[in-house]
């Protein structure tokens, strides 16, 4: 007869997993990817190291783990934003604010899941998340094409040019603690779209 888990013993389980993620998305928004060793995520954790192995194989599938649950608020955050009334580029324009200024409250944390040198696992979420707002982005530039508001143009392209140009911009921002070229970034989007400026 197969080993079947108390609901106590599940519970134990779920209540550590739960403190290794938050435990490795403290120590990762504090010191980057480089700093997010495994030993150092069980020691804020309260567990051991072996405890850490039992729930993730090593470090890139645990991050890669944290990597979804903070895209997931980030997704949910930008599609509030883009709900707001407003023209499409208008939307654009929040989405893409509402992301640069969640990012520059974590400036650590969204540097290492935006660009710090990383391993191969992580390396494919970002681009799971790049698509996912690309696809968020096109999705307004198509109403806007659709409705005469933006001229003809390639949605999913400008979205992705959006996408790769706005993570550029926060580079900076994200290691010099300077937001000065965030603001510009409005004024970036609408002229990339084809609009007139905010």
């Amino acid at each position: 007869m197969p080993y079947r888990r108390t609901p106590q013993v599940q519970a134990r389980l779920d209540a550590q997993r739960e403190a290794i993620l938050t435990a490795a998305g403290e120590i990762l928004a504090e010191r980057g990817y480089a700093g997010c060793s495994v030993s150092a995520v069980a020691e804020k954790a309260g567990v051991a190291t072996g405890t850490v192995y039992r729930h993730f194989p090593g470090k890139a599938e645990l991050v890669v783990e944290l990597f979804r649950i903070v895209v997931n608020h980030e997704v949910d955050a930008v599609r509030q934003a883009a709900e707001r009334p407003g023209t499409p580029a208008e939307r654009v324009a929040a989405i893409v604010e509402t992301f640069a200024e969640r990012a520059l409250k974590v400036p650590r944390q969204a540097y290492a899941l935006l660009a710090e040198p990383v391993d191969a696992p992580i390396e494919a979420e970002r681009i799971v998340f790049r698509r996912v707002f690309r696809d968020e982005l096109a999705r307004h530039v198509r109403e806007g094409v659709r409705t005469g508001q933006l001229p003809a143009q390639d949605a999913d392209l400008t979205a992705a040019a959006l996408v790769g140009g706005a993570a550029e911009v926060l580079i900076g921002p994200l290691t010099t603690d300077s937001a000065d070229a965030v603001g510009a970034l409005r004024t970036f989007i609408f002229r990339a779209l084809g609009g007139k400026d905010a």
